[in-house]
């Protein structure tokens, strides 16, 4: 049966000249394999057909399904404004019944709105469904509150990994306080992600900063963190992850091979059809290729890092 959102002629001609680029992209040196741990249901009204197309046309062997929490207006959804992670992005029903069409190229996280009475319901609910995460957890939020506090625990029973999008003011607020969440629950994988998260690789950092440039100076927050906890990880996904790598490149490279066991490539990226400068997936693994230390690195942030944390045995 045909979708009703098939590729037109002009766009499988794109797809097709794009599926090139990306074969010589892994003729250059990019693993063949690649496991992009942050795709969403949705973004920007993308529909799952153009989705699954994007992640094919970019060489992806698997691709995670983050969906959003219940809309709600709400204190921790900014009454509203943020529902659907302030993307468009739709919910864990839509997440699983995509990764059920598809289910080689795709796994499913789980997500909610952490206040909700029914959260702890909800996220078992897909948790036992099968989902392998709970995220992107994207909400007005003290990272040690005690709904925050309560998806935690769920997680720790669970065994799954936590992907957590700080934002200083925003979401997830108290990065600064989060050593003492990871010492709380040494056995849950926590994957940081996003704009304060990847502008405190620099000690020097201003943190209503949102997109720094320039030099940085190692030791910051984020630094500190995947160094000394075990159960820290980094998603390199959207601008700013590739942001904490093109402001500084000759600090880019040290600290891939620093952090190399703990960092993992997610695209965050809402193209239809994973062609040209607008496409964050592909701008990103064009810098991780530039920047990487060495082919082992990039094979472990492209594909093993998050092969090994998921126990996906790929």
């Amino acid at each position: 049966m045909r979708s009703n959102h098939c590729l037109n002629r002009r766009e499988f001609i794109a797809s097709s000249t794009a599926a090139l680029a990306a074969s010589k992209l892994n003729a250059a040196g990019v693993p063949a394999r690649i496991i992009d741990i942050h795709q969403h249901p949705g973004f920007k009204g993308r529909p799952g057909d153009k989705l699954v197309a994007h992640q094919r046309v970019m060489g992806m062997s698997v691709s995670f399904v983050l969906p959003g929490g219940t809309p709600v207006q709400r204190p921790s959804t900014h009454e509203g404004k943020s529902n659907g992670l302030a993307a468009g992005c739709t919910g864990m029903e839509e997440a699983w019944q995509l990764t059920r069409a598809h289910s080689k190229a795709l796994r499913f996280f789980a997500n909610e709105v952490p206040d909700l009475p029914e959260a702890k319901k909800n996220l078992e609910k897909y948790l036992k469904r099968g989902a392998i995460g709970i995220g992107e957890q994207k909400f007005n939020l003290a990272i040690d509150s005690k709904p925050m506090l309560q998806l935690y625990d769920i997680a720790k029973e669970f065994g799954v990994p936590v992907l957590l999008h700080f934002q200083h003011a925003r979401y997830n607020h108290g990065i600064e306080r989060f050593h003492k969440i990871l010492e709380r629950y040494p056995t849950v994988n926590f994957i940081g992600h996003a704009q304060t998260f990847w502008g405190n690789i620099d000690r020097n950092h201003k943190q209503p900063e949102m997109y720094p440039t320039g030099k940085v100076t190692p030791g910051g927050i984020s630094d500190q963190l995947l160094g000394d906890y075990a159960n820290m990880y980094g998603d390199h996904a959207a601008g700013s992850g590739r942001n904490a790598l093109i402001r500084d490149p000759d600090h880019a490279t040290a600290f891939l091979r620093r952090h190399q066991d703990k960092l993992m490539f997610g695209s965050d990226c809402y193209d239809l059809l994973g062609r040209g400068p607008s496409c964050r997936g592909a701008g990103l693994l064009a810098t991780l290729r530039e920047l990487a230390p060495s082919k082992a690195v990039l094979r472990k942030i492209l594909f093993g890092n998050a092969n090994r944390l998921f126990g996906l045995n790929l």
